[in-house]
């Protein structure tokens, strides 16, 4: 834990006079909405919540006790309502005749959709026994760090009574599930003043009368342990500091060389996306004496471990003498060896019924001096482990200043990670979208075709750093598509596609916020229009300078992640059917567009080797969200072909006799991006709704 002091307390967040007035469902969300608001008490997922409740029967009238108890998958700081599972008590104390013993516990579960109240269609979790029978009508269970750092010391009783006296009673390690609620209840009832329990490895049950009672419980006995643990710490924590911390910005520059190597030896199966953390309590433990041998022990709590896997990987880095090439050099040998020691494992404890070995790569990468990277399937996974493991570093620094900090068994590890049920939850898990894992980086991002690519990249699953020159435009694109996706798959830069050093820093923050690059969506744009004798050389230049020069420098930055990575990319130049058929009153345009499809075509077969893609899209018309159409250029063309209503004017010139929007566009975009194309590069889609000028030959 990071030393703590009287601002770090919990604060006790309990309004009465807004739960007042609350059904007793609805203060059991509010309760568990105050408690998974700090992560000091609980992580994202972690941890439950429940209140056993008084509700009239739909059958029989009657009136009947039932449990309200956090659902399967469920997150506690951002519930709702229809986050919880419903369950009869009636049924769920008749389990306790069906109970084979903990050889047959897990065949428990399958009994709980039987105990539902009213058709709730919310799965009941492997936690529902373990709040069924505490004999109290508020129960919470959390994963407090500081409660963690006492019950993962060697001593953790002993302990635990020096800290809570007879308040709170202390269990052995049991994995969650049937048998660990039976011993609950026997607690319980032999401690029938006890305020809660600490479980060994695991975390903290407490409960009460009132949904305020259970709360207040929880937040005084988490702030004593942080008192104590406070007064306990004293000098250097982890052994004190081995290599020193690097300046900031050298952190960042480390880390985004390395998180696109890591990416690419680890994503044949399946693309990972990546996360870098280098806060304060990341970096006392990654620069101190103590990181191999700790990080060797893995973590402790169950919630920790399935997010973290069995141990990290420590990364060969000195910060005292910086060699990162000799570091990178190393990777493919540091990754094979985690791999066949991931593996070791899987062979040592694997039982007779064990799902399939899975992923054999680490989660967890930890960069002396530098910081921690995590790489999952999906953004907010990769973040999310990462905060994961920052609970078992702050769990891991409390236990080592006052005991010895106790990893959970190897055996038992495995039997959680491998563990059926959460086999099967796995298996129920909704198939990946075709984009999942994937990375997009989109100039004009801000604009009308820009955001609509963003919008369909995204809605299949994929990252997205938009670039624009516009800060304001990009800030309004930003909020709208982080509002619909979420913030963890999003981010903007402010950038000139002819800037080279802005264009550079731009692709190393991607790397640094993601992890590396899978789609170059080049869309930055301008439109002029002029007669031959009225184009000024400051005209042509900014014509070339952007549509030309500025798709070669982020495509050059593109092919070199890409070839960093080792794993294949893509790339859709956004061009115009300009670049194909002459228009009157603009050759800067006009020329600038075909030189940017010959460049494609010649990064065509500069990348097909390295199985890069590079294709083009050739819009025509699309005036509706596009910037470029505003002002001037829109004039300037309606009056080249003498027309008031130039949409209609361009609808009636195409084939089609259609309108071509930016969602047309975008579609065509995402086709070159996605793996539809796989078997196509340096070609060109026309949307354009028919040209015969611009038919490819």
């Amino acid at each position: 834990m990071a030393r703590e002091n009287d601002g770090a307390r919990l604060a006790n967040l309990w309004d009465e006079a807004k739960a007042a007035g609350m059904s007793e469902p609805e203060r059991l969300l509010y309760r568990s909405n105050l408690l998974g608001s700090d992560k000091r008490i609980t992580n994202y997922g972690g941890g439950n919540t429940s209140a056993k409740v008084i509700e009239r029967d739909p059958l029989t009238g009657g009136d009947v006790e039932v449990l309200w108890v956090k659902g399967s998958g469920g997150d506690v700081g951002t519930i709702k309502l229809d986050g919880f599972a419903t369950l009869y008590m009636e049924k769920l104390e008749a389990l306790k005749r069906l109970y084979r013993g903990l050889a047959y516990e897990d065949e428990m579960v399958g009994y709980l959709p039987h105990c539902t109240f009213n058709l709730n269609p919310r799965a009941a979790s492997i936690d529902t026994p373990l709040h069924a029978f505490v004999p109290k009508k508020h129960v919470d269970h959390m994963h407090p760090d500081a409660i963690i750092a006492i019950a993962a010391s060697q001593n953790s009783r002993e302990l635990t009574q020096k800290i809570f006296g007879d308040e709170i009673g202390w269990l052995p390690w049991k994995r969650p599930g049937f048998e660990l609620g039976l011993w609950l209840e026997k607690f319980c009832r032999e401690n029938p003043n006890a305020r809660g329990v600490i479980l060994e490895s695991h975390g903290l049950f407490t409960w009460g009368d009132t949904a305020r009672e259970a709360y207040e419980t929880t937040v005084e006995i988490i702030n004593r342990a942080i008192a104590w643990l406070e007064g306990e710490i004293e000098g250097d924590v982890f052994g004190g500091a081995k290599v020193p911390t690097l300046p900031a910005a050298e952190r960042r520059t480390v880390a985004r060389k390395l998180m696109p190597v890591i990416r690419g030896l680890i994503s044949a199966d399946e693309r990972k996306l990546g996360h870098f953390d280098d806060s304060d309590a990341v970096l006392e433990f990654v620069s101190s004496q103590q990181l191999e041998a700790l990080a060797a022990l893995g973590t402790s709590c169950p919630d920790h471990f399935l997010r973290t896997k069995i141990r990290p990987l420590v990364v060969d880095f000195d910060p005292a003498k910086p060699d990162v090439e000799a570091t990178l050099a190393g990777l493919p040998a540091a990754l094979e060896a985690y791999r066949q020691d991931y593996t070791a494992y899987y062979t040592r404890c694997r039982r007779d019924n064990s799902p399939d070995m899975r992923d054999p790569n680490a989660v967890v990468y930890l960069v002396p001096g530098v910081g921690m990277i995590t790489f999952a399937k999906d953004k907010a996974t990769a973040r999310i482990s990462g905060e994961f493991y920052v609970n078992a570093i702050n769990v891991m620094r409390g236990a080592s200043s006052v005991s010895t900090y106790v990893g959970l068994a190897e055996q038992e590890a495995f039997d959680i990670e491998y563990w059926l049920l959460e086999e099967a939850k796995l298996q129920r898990m909704p198939k990946a979208k075709p984009l999942a894992g994937r990375i997009a980086f989109i100039t004009g991002g801000a604009g009308g075709i820009g955001k609509a690519t963003a919008h369909r990249l995204l809605s299949e699953g994929a990252c997205v750093m938009i670039a624009d020159i516009d800060r304001a435009a990009l800030d309004t694109a930003e909020a709208e598509l982080a509002s619909r996706y979420g913030k963890d798959v999003v981010r903007a830069v402010a950038m000139n596609v002819t800037d080279e050093a802005l264009v550079i820093e731009s692709f190393e923050k991607t790397l640094s916020e993601f992890g590396g690059l899978d789609i170059l969506v080049s869309n930055a744009g301008l439109a002029s229009s002029a007669a031959i004798e009225d184009t000024s050389l400051d005209l042509w230049n900014r014509n070339i300078s952007i549509l030309a020069t500025g798709y070669f420098l982020v495509a050059r930055e593109a092919f070199r992640v890409f070839r960093t990575q080792k794993a294949g990319g893509n790339i859709v130049f956004v061009a115009s059917k300009n670049g194909l058929a002459a228009s009157p009153g603009a050759s800067a345009y006009c020329t600038a567009k075909a030189a940017e499809i010959h460049l494609a075509r010649c990064l065509a077969l500069e990348g097909a080797s390295a199985q890069i893609r590079v294709n083009t899209v050739n819009p025509d018309a699309v005036l509706r969200g596009s910037k470029i159409w505003s002002g001037e250029w829109k004039e300037q063309r309606a009056a080249a072909y003498k027309t008031d209503d130039l949409e209609a004017h361009y609808r009636e010139r195409s084939m089609l006799k259609l309108s071509v929007f930016p969602e047309d566009i975008a579609e065509a975009i995402y086709f070159l991006a996605s793996d539809m194309s796989a078997k196509s590069t340096g070609n060109i889609i026309n949307v354009d709704a028919g040209n015969q000028q611009s038919f490819t030959r």
